[in-house]
């Protein structure tokens, strides 16, 4: 399934909604809860002990994820689970270093054989390790450069990270959000998906008016850890107002 396949629906087509979980045992029922409930794409994060980019939700859900028990060989287990649930794209969202200590070809090859579509590893610049085809992420503060190469290397959609810091929900959408989309637009053509700080159907709505979709994970985190009916409640939440933006 190509990553930037939208939901189609009376011949319409959404923007699309991607979903953070961190991988658990009870991520599979976690990640089909969402999936039925609206969500587009599920990015499966693997946990890791110095997530610099992370928040202190996706933090503390990462270290409860390794106190269970959750090493690279248990997440990739927990992937296959998720794949044999759903047939939306599958992301597997982590660090370089776990690349590192597993191995790179090893991780990309049983990783894609456990489901996932593709990658992204948040601390790895666009330009190291080209031969891993995964998701790229830019920011406020990358240059028109960076910008155009991160959108020539991406692997079917670049990652508009709206703010310059960590994950988190906010209580509002970030400024930076609209110039950093307008000069995304102007070096690429490739669909742009807004992530970082975006918790609400509010938020959710105001962004995807700039982009071609969103991606929500701290908040996410935080529903699912009430249980799926939770995750899915906030799910529909979000995939109700992205839907009132359905373009023909």
């Amino acid at each position: 399934m190509a990553q930037n396949e939208m939901r189609e629906s009376d011949s319409k087509s959404s923007k699309v909604l991607v979903v953070y979980l961190m991988a658990m045992p009870d991520t599979p029922e976690l990640a089909q809860a969402a999936v039925e409930a609206g969500a587009d794409i599920v990015e499966i994060g693997f946990p890791f002990s110095d997530p610099l980019a992370d928040g202190p939700v996706i933090r503390r859900a990462g270290e409860r994820a390794l106190a269970a028990g959750m090493r690279t060989a248990r997440c990739l287990e927990v992937l296959a689970e998720i794949r044999a649930r759903v047939d939306v794209p599958l992301i597997a969202m982590t660090y370089a270093s776990i690349f590192d200590a597993y191995g790179w070809e090893r991780l990309e090859r049983e990783a894609r054989e456990a489901g996932a579509t593709s990658f992204i590893v948040v601390d790895l610049p666009a330009d190291d390790r080209p031969e891993l085809k995964r998701v790229q992420l830019v920011a406020p503060t990358s240059t028109d450069e960076r910008l155009k190469l991160a959108a020539s290397e991406t692997d079917g959609w670049l990652y508009l990270v709206t703010v310059t810091g960590t994950t988190g929900a906010r209580a509002e959408l970030a400024p930076s959000l609209a110039p950093l989309a307008e000069r995304a637009r102007a070096a690429s053509d490739v669909p742009l998906y807004a992530g970082f700080g975006i918790s609400t159907p509010e938020h959710a709505r105001a962004a995807a008016e700039l982009v071609d979709g969103i991606a929500v994970g701290s908040r996410a985190v935080e529903a699912a850890e009430e249980g799926p009916a939770e995750l899915a409640r906030f799910v529909g939440s979000l995939r109700g107002a992205l839907d009132t933006l359905a373009v023909a």
